[in-house]
C-alpha cells in the first residue's frame, strides 16, 4: 500500500530534542506517545530558533518530492497525519520498507503487508504542473479544477508519466474520480499507482521497490522521489 503521509521526522530535528531516540521505531513510539500540545510546543521552539525562510527541518527525499516537512503541524497537518496514522499501521502488522529490514520468519499463509510512503501531488505535477485539481472549500471547488482531474485522470489512463503504467477503468470509475471535487479519490488512485510502480521493482537487487541504494532509516522516503 502506497500511504499519504509521512513516516519519519526530519534528522535533524530528532537531534534537536534531548533524550529522544535515533532508531526509527523507538522514535516513532515516542513520537506516538507524545501528545500534540507537547509536539506543537517542541516543533514551535525549534522553528522559533531558526531564522527567516529556514524555520522548519526538512527530509533528505522533501527537496525532490516537493513534499512539506514531516514536522509541519499546519497547513497541512502532516505532522497528526503520522501522529495518527503510523501506529495504526504498526499495530496492522506492516513492515516499513523505508525504516526497517525485511522481517524475517513470514509466514506463507500470512501475506506480508508492505507500507510505503506515497505522494500523490509529486505524480499529479508530473501532469498539470502547479495547476490545481482539488479543493476542500466547496467555493474553490470550480470548474477548472474538475477539468484539471478529467486531464489528470486521461493521462493516468493513457500511461502519460514516467511510471510507464496505465490505470484501467470503467466509465463509471472514471467518472467517479473526476466528480469527486476534494480529489481524495484520484489522490487514492495516485498513491495506487507508486506503490504499484514500487511493487513491480521489490526485487531489484540494487534499488529495491525502486528506492535509493542508501536511505536514511530514520527519515525513510517517498516512493518514486
Amino acid at each position: 500500500g502506497g500511504f499519504d503521509l509521512p513516516f519519519g521526522l526530519p534528522r535533524e530535528w530528532v537531534l534537536s530534542q534531548a533524550g529522544w531516540p535515533t532508531e526509527w521505531r523507538a522514535c516513532m513510539d515516542r513520537f506516538a506517545a507524545t501528545d500534540r500540545t507537547e509536539l506543537r510546543q517542541r516543533f514551535k521552539a525549534f522553528c522559533d530558533a531558526r531564522p527567516t525562510g529556514a524555520k522548519f527541518a526538512h527530509r533528505a527525499t522533501d527537496g525532490l518530492a516537493g513534499s512539506s516537512p514531516s514536522m509541519k503541524w499546519v497547513n497541512p497537518p502532516v505532522a497528526w497525519m503520522m501522529h495518527a496514522g503510523v501506529p495504526v499501521l504498526q499495530h496492522l502488522g506492516a513492515w516499513f520498507v523505508t525504516h526497517e529490514p525485511p522481517p524475517s520468519g513470514t509466514r506463507t499463509d500470512a501475506p506480508l503487508r508492505v507500507a510505503l510512503e506515497a505522494y500523490p501531488g509529486l505524480l499529479a505535477r508530473e501532469v498539470l504542473g502547479r495547476t490545481s485539481y482539488k479543493a476542500d472549500d466547496a467555493a474553490r471547488q470550480d470548474t477548472a479544477r474538475l477539468l484539471a482531474r478529467k486531464t489528470l485522470v486521461e493521462a493516468l489512463e493513457q500511461g502519460r508519466t514516467r511510471l510507464g503504467l496505465r490505470l484501467k477503468l470503467t466509465a463509471a470509475q472514471a467518472g467517479a474520480l473526476v466528480d469527486d471535487p476534494s480529489g481524495d479519490s484520484v489522490d487514492a488512485v495516485l498513491c495506487l499507482l507508486q506503490a504499484a510502480w514500487a511493487w513491480q521493482r521489490r526485487d531489484d537487487p540494487l534499488h529495491p521497490y525502486g528506492l535509493p541504494a542508501a536511505v536514511d532509516p530514520l527519515e525513510g522516503w517517498i516512493v518514486t522521489a
